[in-house]
């Protein structure tokens, strides 16, 4: 009698809740002079984030899925650090 291995299921930490990589992100994303200088980081750090998913065995789809999400909680940090650093009054 042959005994089969249970197959399990590998869940992610979502990239989302990475707050401290997506804070730091977009800063030096923030600190960027150029569009051309903030592409390239935006590449670098895309890059970066595949190569971990796929280490970690994560389908393409939820890579994609990943980040998206990574990028959308990115841009939202930068609208928030640039409300709060250029609203009338300084950041108190």
């Amino acid at each position: 009698m042959s005994i089969q291995p249970e197959r399990c299921q590998l869940i992610v930490f979502p990239l989302v809740n990475r707050v401290g990589k997506v804070r730091d992100v977009a800063f030096k994303m923030l600190d960027k002079a150029t569009d051309r200088h903030a592409d390239f980081y935006r590449h670098q750090v895309t890059e970066a984030l595949l190569r971990h998913l796929d280490r970690m065995g994560i389908g393409k789809v939820e890579q994609d899925e990943q980040i998206g999400a990574f990028w959308a909680k990115v841009q939202d940090e930068m609208n928030r650090l640039s409300y709060h650093f250029n609203r009338p009054g300084g950041a108190a």
